[in-house]
């Protein structure tokens, strides 16, 4: 049916519209719900290729649908959080004129999110894993400690502007960073193989089942310690950060 081989972009554009939705409740300072439309973009990402591939779907058309729609919902979106965040805090800083600049900070997020995505389009090494942090990841690590997290930091100050600011650049270079990254992606069940999956899947349920949406927070946290010890401890040396051919 003519029908079926748009269901997968018209996923694609439900992961959009979240992500859209996100960052407008981002600007109202709703965090809570900023959260769940990332959560829901994140499904929405899963389901769009697992449609594709299941209904035999496949297109150009999607792939660079996908992308379009991953920079607003896992780049804009987490972007306009920290915005959020730094803008509720420049009030009260003491840099002057450049209180009103400092929030615009926030957009290394989107910017690096953009290269990120440009750079896994052309890179053949990252079929089966990641070269860099994957950038729905990186969002979810922001939303949840935007919700989590920052209204704590609101009572700071400058310490947590800067603190977000310096955060913010220094995930943003992960995106583009060399360093390999597992993937979620599973080839069997078997548990060899797969060890640091079932580890992040197991913290994630304890985290979730204990603090609810608090325990996204260190989930993601721990994707990013799994991710990073892994990458650091298996990247070859020599290789400039290339990982070898598969």
């Amino acid at each position: 049916m003519r029908i079926v081989r748009h269901i997968p972009n018209a996923i694609t554009c439900l992961n959009l519209i979240s992500g859209c939705i996100a960052s407008v409740a981002a600007v109202r300072d709703d965090l809570w719900l900023a959260l769940i439309w990332i959560l829901a973009a994140a499904v929405f990402d899963f389901f769009d290729g697992f449609a594709a591939r299941l209904l035999h779907a496949p297109s150009s058309i999607g792939k660079e649908l996908d992308s379009l729609a991953d920079v607003v919902s896992f780049g804009v979106a987490p972007g306009m959080i920290v915005y959020s965040l730094l803008a509720y805090l420049s009030g009260g800083l003491p840099f002057g004129v450049l209180n009103d600049y400092l929030p615009y900070g926030a957009f290394v997020i989107p910017a690096f999110s953009a290269l990120r995505l440009a750079k896994f389009n052309l890179d053949p090494r990252q079929a089966t894993s990641f070269i860099g942090l994957p950038v729905p990841a990186h969002a979810l690590f922001w939303a949840s400690l935007g919700y989590s997290v920052g209204p704590m930091l609101l009572g700071y100050g400058t310490l947590a502007a800067l603190l977000l600011l310096a955060l913010a650049l220094g995930t943003s270079i992960l995106l583009i960073s060399e360093i390999p990254m597992f993937s979620l992606k599973m080839k069997s069940l078997a548990f060899r193989g797969n060890e640091l999956r079932y580890v992040l899947v197991a913290g994630g349920i304890v985290f979730i089942a204990l603090w609810r949406l608090d325990g996204i927070l260190p989930t993601a946290a721990l994707y990013l310690i799994l991710a990073l010890v892994s990458g650091l401890c298996t990247r070859p040396s020599g290789s400039e950060g290339k990982l070898p051919k598969q």
